[in-house]
């Protein structure tokens, strides 16, 4: 091998080397944990009862505890005292008038990142 293709290896690696560290001296290593999960969810209007009913639909098994709806955890809303999951298939139901926001949200378990997963318009 030329001493030029060892000297930019040699420099290809320590580059590569040099940001790895840098991403988790800065804390950015921490962060890519916290992202928001991929999922899916169906969101139905019940007119005569007065519910919105959220269904997830596909994607990422989330923790019940993690993701609310308009700031009830999924847990409340539905009663799930003894699930931990939401997986594709479960489904919480609110109350809702028409005019209404539904806010699904989801938080990291450290309670220090958030994202909203599904906004819904009620009908008027």
């Amino acid at each position: 091998m030329s001493p030029v293709i060892g000297v930019i290896l040699m420099v290809a690696i320590t580059v590569i080397l040099a940001a790895v560290i840098a991403t988790f001296v800065l804390g950015l290593g921490d962060r890519v944990s916290d992202t928001a999960p991929q999922a899916t969810f169906d969101v139905s209007y019940d007119e005569d009862a007065g519910e919105v009913t959220v269904t997830h639909a596909s994607g990422e098994t989330l923790n019940s505890d993690q993701i609310s709806l308009n700031g009830q955890t999924w847990t409340d809303a539905n009663g799930y005292a003894n699930r931990t999951e939401v997986s594709s298939g479960d489904s919480a139901t609110i109350s809702a008038s028409p005019g209404d926001t539904v806010r699904l949200s989801w938080t990291n378990e450290q309670g220090t990142n958030s994202a909203t997963i599904r906004t819904y318009e009620v009908p008027t």
